[in-house]
């Protein structure tokens, strides 16, 4: 990616637009399974401010670029009652997927968009392929299953009581977990991480971008 000012501003916005989308569906799937939560607390909505957090939502995913690290980042967690959801743990699995499943349509959507353009070049072309690409590292690193990404809800529905118990105490360190994931865990993962993500890649543009 281009460490540049213009380039700064487009992934910027890019994370912006994306967590945004993705939070908001964590929202709005919870409310279509019974849980209120969300809608009291003023987060059933696709207003940026609702949802951002100017350390983890701006400051921690531009820091990880510059470090060359997949652009993570995280919003304010959207509210979420397990009491009030249909299918319990199962409900509270399909709410966490929904917002990384809405990361990989945008990148999709984001593919559909450079075919349709005829692979366009030069500025218009960085511009959605950096929105793809913060999409598609969304996805593949919130299907991880490892709390509290999104991806340990669906282990969570499945594993035995040992594990979860395990699961529940990482989950109480909060960002924490994340950040000894990211600097401890991560580098070990990131072949597999960056194998995915070029898959998927050229299954969405017929081409790699890492």
């Amino acid at each position: 990616m281009d460490i540049s000012i213009f380039g700064i501003v487009v992934l910027l916005v890019s994370i912006l637009l994306s967590i945004t989308l993705h939070e908001a569906m964590h929202a709005f799937v919870g409310h279509w399974l019974g849980d209120d939560t969300a809608l009291h607390e003023g987060r059933l909505t696709l207003n940026p401010i609702a949802h951002i957090d100017i350390v983890t939502t701006i400051l921690l995913p531009l820091t990880l670029v510059i470090a060359g690290l997949p652009p993570f980042g995280a919003a304010k967690p959207v509210p979420t009652n397990p009491y009030k959801l249909k299918w319990g743990e199962w409900g509270m699995a399909i709410v966490a997927v929904s917002g990384p499943l809405t990361n990989l349509l945008l990148a999709f959507v984001a593919g559909f968009i450079l075919w349709a353009m005829g692979a366009p070049s030069g500025v218009a072309g960085d511009v959605i392929i950096t929105f793809m690409s913060v999409n598609l590292a969304f996805f593949i690193f919130n299907m991880i299953p490892f709390p509290p990404l999104d991806g340990s809800r669906v282990l969570y529905a499945i594993a035995p009581d040992g594990v979860r118990s395990l699961m529940k105490a990482i989950e109480q360190t909060g960002f924490i977990a994340i950040l000894i994931f990211m600097f401890v865990l991560f580098p070990f993962l990131r072949p597999l991480f960056e194998q995915i993500f070029n898959t998927l890649a050229r299954v969405i543009i017929g081409n790699t971008v890492l």
